[in-house]
């Protein structure tokens, strides 16, 4: 950006001031209009955008300071320059204070007016650029990232609009695979730190003495491997939002260190004797009963009550299947764009299959499902000969009389068995094909005594 590509207005009550600063940056090829008084000035700021505004301190009526405020208001980003007969009257020095970039005396000397206005230029420049990048950042983070049209999903994204903008500790609730990482990038994009880092932690995948030096970092010969310093993912995250994935899964000595550092957003990091301050904020997320681990003592109810300030629950996609097709139209969209497919949608046959499949896995399942079938898929429509599911469909009219009697957990027992036995116990294979993390998929093995 150059001089000649500046909008510039010039607000002085003499006509030679605004006569001679007219000329002189006519000549460069700006665009450039004068006004007498501050009416004039605020009416055609009102009427189109303009880079730079000089302004006389003495004006008849509303006074430059004044003027000075009202452009704040109007546009912060706009350079405003003081022209004062007087360099060292308290009025001047006012108006830098309040946000005027620069000012020049009375009369003006050419040399410093050349100075000023270049600096002013490439402080505008850099205005510009700062916008055009937070634009950029903006169209990256904020595209809808949460599809669904069905009334729970609206409940869903009408709770992210109203928790986003506060800055409460979240806790999202929901099975493996809903999206919940989704949603509190969702309520992050949406707030005023969306500029700032969004840090992830996985809770249920470091061993606990690995995954303290992964929140807080650690000094150098802190422990044996200690070879550097390192910063933990808690100072990473400073001024943005850390996101505790499976927060339920950590130990009850992390559950106390964590509490400390939310409630005084101080800590040190290992083999360190510093104290960090930083200003973050918390969402976490679990698929676990947390009061259930409170009650049975295995989950701090100190801790939990600092998680669970506000709380969302994403519904299973088998809850919202007015939402599958929706779903599997965007997610074959994306899917095809990025594994350069010609893919252009499903049969009628593929989609009623996908409609009357259970999505144990949820929405990383079926991502899952489609992403193999774009492998797979000869035509210009999948098919459902090229749909891969964990197990064989099944209507409620051929279950056994004992499966019918099984509660959901049970359900998910024998699946998961069913699917360990298929892959000869292969834990990563296993965990793609239910849709879900290994770590999950330890989780469970845990919890069903199948490991």
């Amino acid at each position: 950006m150059k001089l000649e590509d500046m909008a510039i207005l010039i607000v002085d009550d003499e006509f030679s001031v605004r006569d001679s600063l007219r000329r002189w940056f006519t000549a460069y090829g700006c665009k450039v209009d004068v006004a007498e008084d501050a009416n004039q000035a605020l009416k055609k700021l009102q009427e189109q955008a303009w880079d730079i505004v000089f302004i006389d301190i003495k004006l008849p009526g509303v006074d430059g300071i004044e003027l000075n405020r009202r452009i704040n208001a109007i546009d912060e980003n706009i350079i405003k320059v003081v022209i004062t007969a007087f360099p060292s009257v308290d009025s001047a020095i006012q108006a830098l204070k309040e946000g005027a970039y620069d000012y020049i005396t009375k009369p003006i000397d050419p040399a410093k007016l050349d100075h000023v206005i270049r600096n002013a230029v490439e402080k505008r420049r850099l205005i510009r650029e700062t916008q055009a990048l937070k634009k950029q950042v903006e169209e990256l983070i904020m595209p809808d990232l949460i599809v669904g049209d069905s009334e729970p999903m609206k409940r869903v994204m009408q709770l992210i609009q109203e928790v986003a903008q506060t800055d409460v500790t979240v806790m999202i609730r929901g099975e493996s695979g809903t999206g919940k990482e989704l949603v509190a990038r969702a309520i992050h994009a949406n707030s005023t730190r969306r500029y700032f880092p969004f840090i992830t932690i996985n809770c249920g995948a470091y061993p606990e003495g690995l995954l303290e030096s992964e929140m807080f970092g650690h000094e150098k010969g802190a422990f044996t491997g200690a070879l550097y310093r390192r910063r933990g993912k808690l100072e990473l995250a400073d001024k943005g939002t850390i996101f505790f994935d499976e927060i339920g899964t950590i130990s009850s000595k992390m559950q106390l260190d964590l509490l400390r550092v939310i409630e005084t957003k101080q800590f040190t990091r290992l083999g360190g004797e510093k104290m960090t301050t930083i200003d973050f904020r918390v969402i976490s997320a679990t698929n676990e009963d947390l009061e259930q681990a409170v009650k049975t003592g295995r989950f701090r109810e100190d801790l939990y009550y600092r998680l669970h300030v506000f709380s969302i629950s994403i519904p299973p996609l088998r809850e919202r299947k007015e939402d599958i097709p929706l779903l599997a139209d965007y997610l074959l969209k994306r899917l095809a764009q990025s594994m350069n497919k010609k893919t252009e949608g499903f049969t009628e046959e593929c989609m009623k299959t996908i409609n009357q499949y259970e999505w144990p896995g949820n929405v990383r399942e079926l991502k899952n499902v489609i992403e193999r079938a774009l492998v797979v898929a000869k035509g210009k429509r999948l098919d459902s000969a090229d749909l891969s599911f964990p197990f064989v469909l099944q209507k409620e009219t051929d279950l056994s009389p004992e499966q019918k009697e099984c509660t959901l957990e049970e359900l998910e027992k024998q699946h998961i068995k069913r699917v360990l036995e298929a892959t000869s116990g292969n834990i990563s294979h296993a965990a793609k094909i239910l849709g879900i993390e290994r770590v999950t998929l330890y989780n469970k093995l845990k919890k069903y005594n199948l490991a």
